[in-house]
């Protein structure tokens, strides 16, 4: 893993890291805010999911979450939407292929060759989190635009 950026925000870090993906095989992103309590101790993480055409910067960048997990004490992690990459099959659609945001895993080629995020998000992207930060072993998923409704 290869730390890309870090920033002091309310009484913590934002970081973005940067990692080889063995389900997606390719290098995936993603931020994760560290409160300063999680020097001293374990916390619970909550994942967040963003849609469509978003990055691991969207839900950082434009939210302000960044004061409410420092309050709570609660490590927040938000992974980037999609494989991407110069071999990872894309699509001239931009609801389709790199940046899609489809937490499933493809069937068929050219997709399942990278295209594996439900994996990543339910076991590998966890089992990192768990290795290389002080987790709790407590851990919530939430999101925004995952299909549905979008309150129009």
């Amino acid at each position: 893993m290869n730390l890309i950026q870090t920033h002091r925000i309310f009484n913590g870090e934002q970081q973005i890291w940067q990692h080889f993906s063995d389900c997606l095989n390719c290098e995936m992103k993603f931020a994760i805010y560290l409160p300063d309590t999680a020097k001293n101790q374990k916390l619970p993480v909550l994942y967040w999911l963003s849609g469509l055409t978003c990055t691991e910067q969207n839900f950082i960048t434009k939210s302000g979450y960044q004061r409410y997990a420092d309050e709570y004490n609660l490590i927040v992690v938000a992974p980037d939407t999609s494989p991407r990459g110069e071999s990872v099959a894309d699509d001239d659609a931009y609801d389709l292929g790199q940046g899609a945001g489809f937490y499933v895993n493809a069937t068929q080629e050219p997709w399942a060759s990278h295209y594996q995020m439900y994996d990543y998000i339910a076991t590998e992207l966890p089992a990192l989190i768990n290795e290389h930060f002080p987790t709790s072993g407590t851990q919530s998923i939430f999101g925004y635009s995952m299909g549905g409704d979008t309150g129009r």
